[in-house]
This record gives structure tokens, C-alpha cells and sequence, in this order.
């Protein structure tokens, strides 16, 4: 399996020096990627709208695909994932372009997560529609594989029309891979189509057994297999007992998990120092 790190962005500030040293920090360690969450908006929930969720305005993140613009200029090696890019709130040519340029100053080190996303208030605030955010997503990952492997694209399609245009640079990658997140029927249904991985959020493999059966019989029925995907999970540091990760990632091999990613957040560490040296810890001792 790989092995990543997630890289911590509600709890890790805005130092630059601190990024840079994180970053580098994981590829010498010999972390395989760095995965970072996405929000572009967090609501006030004291708002007179009913609203509740994770996260609010006063969570901070980092855009995911500028932040590993920024990371691939410091590295040489390891791989960027977005776990999850909420792909429906945001203009599908546009991303295509951004995800594009990564690709291309990563040298071909970038996998999209993509997902639906939870909060309304970001749709709204962005002028796209929550309540189709499902059915646009796949015709957003048709777009998407189009503008990558095409010098010129022609679309018409539901929500998207492309009139004889083209991205210049292309990707490295052609295409960029796409994995999905969530658990919902909808979303394993996906994968097995049209999905080149998935990232579950599940807490071990045991948890997760019904979804991989689900997907397994997904794949069957569009002549895949497990061998045509990748599936991406991921452990918490936890208190830092290498004996609680070895089961866990013996748990996930055994389930098929091609990569696992190391998440050091919401443990009480409240500098970058604390964060690097749970992941120097878990590489040293793994």
C-alpha cells in the first residue's frame, strides 16, 4: 500500500515557512501524497436559516489546488489528492484549467478526489443549484476527461456547452485520474462506472465491508474489477500506539485498500511542530 498524510488545514495556520517545511518534511519521511479537504466557504450558524455541520467560518482552509501549486514547487516526488474537491460548486472548464496547470507543474503528481459536498450555503453562495449537484457530477467528470485528452473539444450536454474549444497545456496525465467520495448507493454506482478510485471515510475495514460488497457487484456489472480501481482509506494517529496502526492497516491490505493516508487532526495538537512530529513518529515506527 501507500502510504500519505493528510495535511492538517484547520489546524495548521498560514506560515508559509511551516508549509514549506511540512511538505518537505513528508517526502523525506517517504510518505507516497499529501491529501487536503476542501471548503471554499464556512456559514455562520447562527444564521437565521437553519443550518448546522463540521465546519463553520471560523475553520480555515487552505484552496486545495493552489496550496499544491505551492507544494509541487517544493517537492520532487510525492503525489497531490484532493479528498474531496466539492467538483458540483464549482464551473467545470475552470477546474479542468486549474487541475490542468497543477498537473502540469506537479509533472503529473496530482489525483483528483472529487465529491457532492454537504453545505448548501457555498452552492448558493457560488450560483450553482445543491438539489442537482448529483446528476451534474458525472456529466462534470465527462467534461473534464474531454478538455484533458483533446486539443478541441465539442460538448452539448445538459449543463455544459463547449463550442469547438480547447485547455493549452494540456495535462501530463491524459486524463488526470478521478476518484469519489461518500458512501451513498449513488456514489458506489459511480465508482464502479466511471470511477478510477474511491476514498471512503470509513473507520476500519470491518465498517466498510458492506460498501466494498456493494461496489464489487457495481464493478461486475460494468466488466470491472477491484484491479480497474483504487481505494484509498484512512487511519487516525490516535494517542500514537504503533500497536493500534499495525492492525489497522493489516484490516485495510486485507480489504484490498491500495493506499492509506495518516490524519493528524483533531487530536489537541495545536502548532505545526506537534503535527510534523506525529508524522515523523508514525513513519519512524510504522
Amino acid at each position: 500500500m501507500k502510504i500519505g498524510i493528510v495535511f492538517p488545514q484547520i489546524e495548521f495556520g498560514n506560515d508559509t515557512a511551516a508549509i514549506r517545511d511540512y511538505t518537505q518534511t513528508a517526502e523525506a519521511l517517504g510518505y507516497t501524497h499529501i491529501l487536503a479537504y476542501d471548503h471554499i466557504l464556512g456559514a455562520n450558524p447562527d444564521r437565521p436559516e437553519p443550518w448546522q455541520g463540521p465546519y463553520t467560518y471560523k475553520n480555515p482552509f487552505h484552496e486545495p489546488l493552489l496550496l499544491f501549486s505551492y507544494m509541487a514547487a517544493l517537492t520532487q516526488t510525492i503525489e497531490f489528492v484532493t479528498g474531496i474537491l466539492i467538483l458540483p460548486q464549482r464551473e467545470t472548464a475552470l477546474v479542468a484549467k486549474q487541475a490542468a496547470e497543477l498537473d502540469v507543474l506537479s509533472n503529473g503528481r496530482f489525483r483528483l478526489g472529487i465529491g457532492n459536498g454537504w453545505n448548501k450555503v457555498e452552492f448558493v453562495a457560488q450560483n450553482q443549484d445543491f438539489h442537482t449537484r448529483g446528476k451534474r457530477i458525472e456529466e462534470q467528470v465527462d467534461v473534464l476527461r474531454q478538455l484533458w485528452q483533446h486539443e478541441l473539444v465539442t460538448y452539448q450536454g445538459q449543463w455544459h456547452h463547449i463550442p469547438d474549444a480547447g485547455l493549452n497545456p494540456l495535462p501530463v496525465q491524459q486524463p488526470i485520474p478521478i476518484w469519489f467520495g461518500g458512501h451513498a448507493d449513488a456514489v458506489l454506482r459511480r465508482v464502479g462506472r466511471i470511477g478510477d478510485g474511491w476514498l471512503p471515510n470509513y473507520k476500519t475495514a470491518q465498517e466498510a465491508q458492506p460498501s466494498l460488497a456493494k461496489l464489487d457487484a457495481y464493478l461486475g456489472e460494468n466488466g470491472r474489477s477491484r484491479a480497474d480501481i483504487g481505494i484509498e482509506a484512512r487511519i487516525s494517529y490516535g494517542d500514537g500506539n504503533p500497536d493500534t496502526w499495525q492492525p489497522l492497516l493489516a484490516e485495510w491490505q486485507s480489504a484490498g485498500a491500495t493506499h492509506i493516508t495518516l490524519n493528524t487532526m483533531y487530536l489537541g495538537f495545536d502548532t505545526p511542530a506537534k503535527h510534523m512530529q506525529a508524522m515523523r513518529h508514525f513513519a519512524e515506527n510504522l
